[in-house]
Protein backbone atom coordinates (compact mmCIF):
# COMPACT_ATOMS: atom_id res chain seq x y z
CA UNK A 1 0.00 0.00 0.00
CA UNK A 2 2.69 2.54 1.33
CA UNK A 3 4.61 1.44 -2.14
CA UNK A 4 2.08 1.55 -4.35
CA UNK A 5 0.56 5.28 -3.45
CA UNK A 6 4.38 6.33 -3.52
CA UNK A 7 5.13 4.82 -7.04
CA UNK A 8 0.74 6.02 -8.28
CA UNK A 9 2.09 9.57 -7.28
CA UNK A 10 5.58 9.74 -8.74
CA UNK A 11 5.69 8.02 -11.88
CA UNK A 12 2.54 5.83 -13.22
CA UNK A 13 4.59 3.13 -15.38
CA UNK A 14 6.32 2.14 -12.02
CA UNK A 15 3.15 2.04 -10.29
CA UNK A 16 1.09 -0.68 -13.25
CA UNK A 17 4.28 -2.50 -12.77
CA UNK A 18 4.59 -2.61 -9.10
CA UNK A 19 0.79 -3.90 -9.38
CA UNK A 20 1.29 -6.59 -11.71
CA UNK A 21 4.00 -7.95 -9.88
CA UNK A 22 1.67 -7.64 -6.24
CA UNK A 23 -1.09 -9.40 -8.37
CA UNK A 24 1.45 -12.33 -9.41
CA UNK A 25 2.90 -12.26 -5.63
CA UNK A 26 -0.57 -12.60 -4.71
CA UNK A 27 -1.87 -15.20 -6.62
CA UNK A 28 1.80 -17.30 -5.55
CA UNK A 29 0.57 -16.72 -2.06
CA UNK A 30 -2.41 -18.66 -3.17
CA UNK A 31 -4.53 -15.34 -1.14
CA UNK A 32 -3.62 -16.97 2.11
CA UNK A 33 -3.88 -14.24 4.59
CA UNK A 34 -1.28 -16.21 7.07
CA UNK A 35 1.67 -16.49 3.78
CA UNK A 36 0.88 -12.33 3.09
CA UNK A 37 1.18 -11.77 7.05
CA UNK A 38 4.64 -13.12 6.81
CA UNK A 39 5.97 -12.20 3.80
CA UNK A 40 4.49 -8.84 3.20
CA UNK A 41 2.80 -7.60 6.22
CA UNK A 42 5.56 -8.51 9.08
CA UNK A 43 8.02 -6.75 6.45
CA UNK A 44 7.13 -3.19 7.37
CA UNK A 45 8.64 -1.39 9.89
CA UNK A 46 5.51 0.30 10.87
CA UNK A 47 3.28 0.86 14.24
CA UNK A 48 0.86 -2.14 14.60
CA UNK A 49 -2.22 0.67 13.52
CA UNK A 50 -0.47 1.21 10.02
CA UNK A 51 0.33 -3.16 9.87
CA UNK A 52 -3.71 -3.22 10.63
CA UNK A 53 -4.27 -0.58 7.35
CA UNK A 54 -1.84 -2.76 5.26
CA UNK A 55 -3.38 -6.03 6.03
CA UNK A 56 -6.71 -4.12 5.12
CA UNK A 57 -5.46 -3.07 1.89
CA UNK A 58 -4.14 -6.73 0.53
CA UNK A 59 -7.29 -8.09 1.66
CA UNK A 60 -9.18 -5.50 -0.70
CA UNK A 61 -7.06 -6.30 -3.21
CA UNK A 62 -7.43 -9.84 -3.05
CA UNK A 63 -10.92 -9.06 -2.47
CA UNK A 64 -10.55 -7.47 -5.86
CA UNK A 65 -9.01 -9.77 -7.86
CA UNK A 66 -11.99 -12.78 -6.80
CA UNK A 67 -14.88 -9.93 -7.86
CA UNK A 68 -13.08 -9.56 -10.81
CA UNK A 69 -12.22 -13.06 -11.70
CA UNK A 70 -8.77 -12.94 -11.84
CA UNK A 71 -7.78 -14.92 -9.72
CA UNK A 72 -5.93 -17.43 -12.01
CA UNK A 73 -4.86 -14.59 -14.82
CA UNK A 74 -5.30 -11.03 -15.58
CA UNK A 75 -5.10 -7.50 -14.37
CA UNK A 76 -7.14 -5.26 -12.13
CA UNK A 77 -9.52 -3.32 -13.67
CA UNK A 78 -8.30 0.16 -11.78
CA UNK A 79 -4.72 -0.56 -13.09
CA UNK A 80 -5.72 -1.15 -16.73
CA UNK A 81 -8.13 1.90 -16.33
CA UNK A 82 -4.60 4.00 -15.62
CA UNK A 83 -2.70 2.33 -18.40
CA UNK A 84 -5.88 3.33 -20.73
CA UNK A 85 -5.65 6.64 -19.31
CA UNK A 86 -1.64 6.97 -20.23
CA UNK A 87 -2.83 5.73 -23.29
CA UNK A 88 -5.12 8.61 -24.04
CA UNK A 89 -1.97 11.06 -23.02
CA UNK A 90 -0.21 8.91 -25.57
CA UNK A 91 -2.83 9.49 -28.63
CA UNK A 92 -2.95 13.31 -27.41
CA UNK A 93 0.91 13.78 -27.25
CA UNK A 94 2.01 12.26 -30.38
CA UNK A 95 -1.14 14.72 -32.28
CA UNK A 96 0.64 17.36 -30.10
CA UNK A 97 3.40 19.46 -33.02
CA UNK A 98 5.32 20.93 -29.77
CA UNK A 99 6.49 17.61 -28.36
CA UNK A 100 9.22 16.64 -30.24
CA UNK A 101 11.46 15.41 -27.56
CA UNK A 102 8.29 13.02 -26.80
CA UNK A 103 8.16 12.62 -30.57
CA UNK A 104 11.68 11.15 -31.11
CA UNK A 105 11.76 8.94 -27.86
CA UNK A 106 8.63 6.87 -29.27
CA UNK A 107 10.35 6.52 -32.49
CA UNK A 108 12.99 4.80 -30.87
CA UNK A 109 11.01 2.40 -29.66
CA UNK A 110 8.37 2.25 -32.29
CA UNK A 111 10.73 -0.07 -34.14
CA UNK A 112 11.14 -2.41 -30.91
CA UNK A 113 7.38 -2.52 -30.51
CA UNK A 114 6.70 -3.56 -33.74
CA UNK A 115 9.41 -6.41 -33.64
CA UNK A 116 7.67 -7.63 -30.20
CA UNK A 117 4.24 -7.17 -30.91
CA UNK A 118 5.21 -10.21 -34.04
CA UNK A 119 6.95 -11.91 -31.55
CA UNK A 120 4.68 -12.15 -29.07
CA UNK A 121 1.87 -12.37 -31.64
CA UNK A 122 0.38 -9.70 -30.11
CA UNK A 123 -1.86 -8.49 -32.71
CA UNK A 124 -4.38 -6.50 -30.41
CA UNK A 125 -2.72 -4.47 -27.38
CA UNK A 126 -1.97 -0.72 -28.58
CA UNK A 127 2.15 0.06 -28.32
CA UNK A 128 1.58 1.25 -24.28
CA UNK A 129 -0.01 -1.97 -23.24
CA UNK A 130 2.70 -3.91 -25.75
CA UNK A 131 5.26 -1.85 -23.85
CA UNK A 132 4.02 -2.49 -20.60
CA UNK A 133 3.74 -6.25 -21.48
CA UNK A 134 7.39 -6.44 -22.74
CA UNK A 135 8.91 -5.39 -19.10
CA UNK A 136 7.13 -7.08 -17.47
CA UNK A 137 7.87 -10.17 -19.79
CA UNK A 138 11.40 -9.07 -18.97
CA UNK A 139 10.97 -8.60 -15.31
CA UNK A 140 9.80 -11.83 -15.02
CA UNK A 141 12.88 -13.30 -16.81
CA UNK A 142 14.87 -11.76 -14.67
CA UNK A 143 12.83 -12.97 -11.55
CA UNK A 144 14.13 -16.72 -12.95
CA UNK A 145 17.71 -14.96 -13.06
CA UNK A 146 17.07 -15.75 -17.30
CA UNK A 147 19.64 -13.94 -19.47
CA UNK A 148 18.20 -11.80 -22.20
CA UNK A 149 20.18 -10.64 -25.01
CA UNK A 150 21.78 -7.28 -25.44
CA UNK A 151 19.56 -6.35 -28.27
CA UNK A 152 16.46 -7.72 -26.12
CA UNK A 153 18.33 -4.67 -23.38
CA UNK A 154 18.48 -2.04 -25.57
CA UNK A 155 14.58 -2.82 -27.13
CA UNK A 156 13.18 -2.96 -23.37
CA UNK A 157 15.36 0.03 -22.63
CA UNK A 158 13.67 2.25 -25.32
CA UNK A 159 10.32 0.86 -23.70
CA UNK A 160 11.14 1.92 -19.99
CA UNK A 161 12.04 5.42 -21.90
CA UNK A 162 9.34 5.61 -24.04
CA UNK A 163 6.56 4.65 -20.69
CA UNK A 164 8.94 6.94 -18.49
CA UNK A 165 8.61 10.02 -20.32
CA UNK A 166 5.35 9.26 -21.23
CA UNK A 167 4.53 9.17 -17.30
CA UNK A 168 5.94 12.41 -16.37
CA UNK A 169 4.36 13.66 -19.14
CA UNK A 170 1.30 12.43 -17.53
CA UNK A 171 2.28 13.51 -14.28
CA UNK A 172 3.18 17.10 -15.04
CA UNK A 173 -0.05 17.53 -17.19
CA UNK A 174 -2.41 16.20 -14.41
CA UNK A 175 -0.82 18.47 -11.33
CA UNK A 176 -1.22 21.72 -13.66
CA UNK A 177 2.74 21.31 -14.26
CA UNK A 178 2.08 21.05 -17.86
CA UNK A 179 -1.12 22.86 -19.88
CA UNK A 180 -3.27 21.34 -22.23
CA UNK A 181 -2.51 23.06 -25.70
CA UNK A 182 -4.86 21.26 -27.65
Amino acid sequence: MIIAKQKKQENLAEYVLYMWQLEDLLRALKFDADLIEKQLVSQYDVSEAEKATIREWYQGLIQQMKDEGIKETGHLQSVTNQINDLNEHHMYLMQAEDEDTYHQVFEMARPNLIAFREKSKDTKSYDVQLAFNALYSLLMLRLQDKKVSKDTEQAMTSFSNFLGILSKKYKDFHTGEEEFKG
